[in-house]
């Protein structure tokens, strides 16, 4: 008589997991299926981390072979700064540390954007002029604007050293200087 409850409480735990794996699919996918298949470009505004002055935009165009990244950013010091893509788009921190870690959905290590190995956030330097302003211009294979290695709704982070894509988890570039969310931008007519 007491082996009863037994069934009944199998099925609800097999209930309960299955609405818990419909919730967190429904979580990942942010964005409409429908608006997934249209997505053709994503921006991101920078907005200095408090005291920096860094600003810009990035904008995130899908083309043949993966997405194209162009990046006009201004305020920086001469040189190169870490520039990548984070796992959160929440810019709200003051040091902007709410971004949280490098996108790094297939738990690679931290390398270049050529390394066969590396966190799919992981992007070339931004190099500076002198008179602190960087353009970038780049294609990437890894990110994409669905599934697991969509961008969209994420943070793009512009560090204020130089990153030397081997020092783990991040490439050791210091402090982060600009932050900006990345989404879906509207179409150019």
């Amino acid at each position: 008589m007491k082996k009863n409850w037994i069934i009944p409480m199998a099925a609800a735990l097999l209930l309960l997991g299955s609405i818990h794996c419909q919730r967190e699919e429904a979580m990942e996918q942010s964005v409409p299926l429908e608006t997934v298949k249209t997505i053709s470009e994503a921006v991101a505004v920078l907005q200095p981390v408090e005291g920096s002055g860094v600003h810009g935009i990035v904008t995130f165009t899908k083309v043949d072979g993966g997405i194209k990244i162009i990046a006009d950013v201004e305020g920086l010091t001469p040189g190169k700064h870490g520039f990548h893509i984070h796992e959160y788009g929440d810019c709200r921190a003051l040091d902007a540390l709410s971004a949280g870690g490098h996108f790094n959905p297939d738990h690679m290590p931290h390398g270049a954007p050529t390394d066969r190995e590396r966190h799919a956030g992981d992007l070339r330097n931004l190099v500076a002029d002198a008179e602190g302003k960087a353009h970038y211009e780049a294609t990437d294979k890894l990110v994409s604007f669905s599934g697991t290695h969509s961008i969209i709704g994420l943070a793009v982070i512009v560090h204020a050293g130089e990153d030397d894509f081997v020092t783990q988890p991040t490439g050791n570039a210091g402090a982060r200087v600009a932050c900006g969310v990345i989404g879906i931008a509207r179409p150019q007519k």
